[in-house]
């Protein structure tokens, strides 16, 4: 399968989001412990944007760099074709690094927010946010949630005004499991 590079995309699209910031009215998890979300988590559902369009299996493997901050790797596919694309980059704290708040970039100097808006206590599921309320991630350390976790997580970012109605659950099947075996 041949491999791309989400690179550009992504980093374009963090570039027109422009910022770090929070989306209004919201908080960032405290009691935040970076050890334990490091590994890989699942893509479970998210809201639309150009960089992950079509995406499918995706995945993100979060490990420290040398330099103290996040090596962050996105794995994602394009099951028409079976493209394989990967997207690496760097995450550090802003502010207290007991808050789940970063800054992400996947190009340049150019960062955007990383806002952990709710974490499960044994950081089996997260809910996270972007700098605006165009961004959101349902993330789990299984390729699936239970449906009561599942409503509960959308019942949460509906509470936070995020527009949960157009979320895309992302595909973690049986499918996913012959290209994770080559990624």
């Amino acid at each position: 399968m041949p491999h791309s590079s989400l690179l550009p995309t992504l980093g374009i699209a963090l570039l027109l989001a422009g910022c770090t910031g929070i989306p209004e009215g919201t908080e960032p998890v405290s009691d935040f412990e970076l050890d334990r979300y490091l590994g890989q988590w699942y893509e479970i559902a998210r809201l639309d944007h150009s960089f992950e369009r079509g995406m499918e299996c995706v995945t993100a493997d979060y490990s420290l760099r040398d330099d103290g901050g996040v090596r962050v790797l996105n794995r994602g596919v394009r099951l028409d074709g079976g493209e394989i694309e990967l997207a690496e980059g760097r995450a550090y704290f802003i502010g207290d690094e007991d808050m789940g708040r970063l800054k992400v970039s996947f190009f340049g100097p150019f960062y955007g927010g990383y806002n952990v808006l709710a974490l499960d206590d044994d950081y089996r599921w997260s809910l996270v946010a972007g700098p605006d309320r165009d961004y959101l991630w349902i993330l789990a350390r299984t390729p699936s949630l239970d449906e009561a976790t599942r409503q509960a997580l959308v019942a949460e970012a509906r509470g936070l005004d995020f527009p949960v109605e157009e979320l895309i659950w992302v595909e973690q099947g049986q499918v996913c499991d012959a290209w994770r075996k080559e990624a």
